[in-house]
């Protein structure tokens, strides 16, 4: 069977470029099809030879800027795990239990480069059952879930800081980071708050497998320090 595709000519071509002559400029992605010659003979070639090699270093400052964003995660991601590294072991190396809650009210905060880390729980009573209260905030039975909306973690950019939280330093504070810390079934309700002056450090969407692992450990901590049953 004959083919009667009709095969379009060079003419054809010419012409129909000469009629669109924004065809090239809305359609750039046909210039990857194109060979031009390699010498100029006149403006018009000497034009699109210009505009191919401004195309071509377009892709190659694309392709350099994407390389850079990768790097630059890598760098950052690398740098986050060793402060989650450092964290841990500075956990694990308490002494005593009080050591061990001042390395999570404070010595956190340095580690994780944020301005303040607080431990959050809640009471109905007036003593917290297993816990002293020395360097941690005590909040209302029922605030945290409330926050938290049975999520285990909230990330929060260009916020106020929370008083019932940090205290004399939520004026500080213009993002966080919200962690609840399943103790054991015998304590109450806790969250561990990092809040930063840096309203762009903590934002949704943000990888938190690292931090999650730093909240789990914690919770072992305090299950091995208090002699508290698993979840």
């Amino acid at each position: 069977m004959p083919d009667k595709t009709e095969k379009i000519s060079e003419d054809s071509v010419i012409a129909f470029l000469r009629d669109t002559p924004d065809f090239l400029k809305d359609n750039p992605q046909v210039c990857d099809f194109l060979h031009p010659p390699a010498k100029t003979e006149g403006k018009g070639l000497a034009d699109f030879q210009s505009y191919m090699i401004k195309r071509l270093k377009a892709d190659k400052e694309e392709v350099i800027e994407s390389t850079r964003e990768i790097v630059e995660n890598a760098r950052s991601n690398m740098n986050n795990q060793q402060r989650i590294h450092m964290g841990v072991l500075r956990v694990l190396e308490a002494t005593s239990f009080d050591e061990f809650i001042q390395c999570i009210t404070m010595d956190l905060a340095t580690t994780l480069d944020v301005d303040i880390s607080v431990l959050v729980i809640e009471t109905n009573e007036t003593d917290i059952p297993h816990v002293h209260q020395n360097g941690i905030r005590i909040l209302p039975e029922g605030t945290i879930n409330e926050w938290m909306n049975n999520k285990s973690i909230l990330l929060q950019d260009n916020i106020s800081g929370i008083e019932a939280i940090y205290g004399g330093g939520a004026a500080l504070v213009r993002s966080q980071i919200l962690l609840r810390v399943d103790i054991s079934m015998d304590t109450p309700p806790a969250i561990l708050a990092f809040g930063s002056r840096d309203p762009n450090m903590f934002h949704d969407g943000q990888a938190t497998d690292q931090i999650l692992f730093l909240a789990r450990v914690i919770e072992r901590c305090f299950r091995s320090w208090l002699s508290l049953p698993k979840q």
